[in-house]
């Protein structure tokens, strides 16, 4: 099995797509029966343009499995990732039988917010004939990487890697599963407040007003 780790966020660093990714794979490497053998290699492709690179082709074409992470934008995914899912598309895979995961994590608590995006990664693997092997939707990915990952499936972080862990597993034995919705384990209210001053703080950062947050269109 060989196993793409792709991070579709427009975020090049400092993303919770790629803490996502980043734990999956510690999940896939302590399940991987023979780690020692090569009988599983994780490569780590980055999506951050509308344009799939050549390299990211070829990388792709190498492997079985793919894992999807990127952030809800709108309901949806991010338009430069919908774009590379259509040139992906497009491309003459040749008939394999590529098995597809996906990973969604939004600004709102609750994870189940990320279903839409789901389905569109489902709805392309059904244009393109590839296996769809279900997803999650993460809730409160604001806080995901400043949160403290604690051992023995505690802290705030550990409903999210059950999911983590459950897809790993699925992935490992060349399963499929239906989409799930998690959310951190942290207070509503507080993850609200949290978001608030962080994003006092930035546009502070960016030489604007408070009052500017709630500006609209003309």
């Amino acid at each position: 099995m060989k196993i793409a780790l792709i991070n579709g966020s427009p975020k090049i660093n400092h993303s919770a797509s790629k803490t996502l990714l980043a734990d999956i794979k510690s999940f896939l490497t302590r399940l991987d029966p023979a780690p020692h053998s090569g009988k599983t290699e994780m490569i780590e492709i980055s999506l951050h343009s509308p344009v799939v690179s050549q390299e990211a082709f070829m990388e792709l074409k190498s492997t079985d499995t793919w894992i999807f992470a990127c952030p809800l934008y709108v309901d949806g995914i991010p338009a430069h990732l919908l774009s590379c899912l259509i040139q992906l598309a497009q491309t003459d895979w040749q008939d394999r039988q590529l098995q597809i995961y996906g990973i969604v994590n939004c600004g709102f608590y609750e994870g189940i917010q990320a279903e839409f995006a789901l389905n569109i990664f489902q709805n392309w693997c059904t244009k393109t004939g590839f296996i769809w092997g279900g997803g999650i939707g993460v809730g409160g990915g604001g806080a995901l990487e400043q949160l403290p990952t604690i051992k023995n499936g505690h802290g705030p972080k550990a409903p999210v890697e059950k999911a983590l862990s459950t897809m790993a597993d699925k992935i490992i034995q060349h399963k499929t599963q239906q989409n799930s919705y998690v959310s951190i384990a942290f207070p509503r209210f507080l993850y609200k407040i949290a978001a608030q001053i962080g994003w006092r703080q930035q546009i502070k950062a960016n030489g604007a007003k408070i009052k500017d947050l709630g500006s609209q269109p003309e």
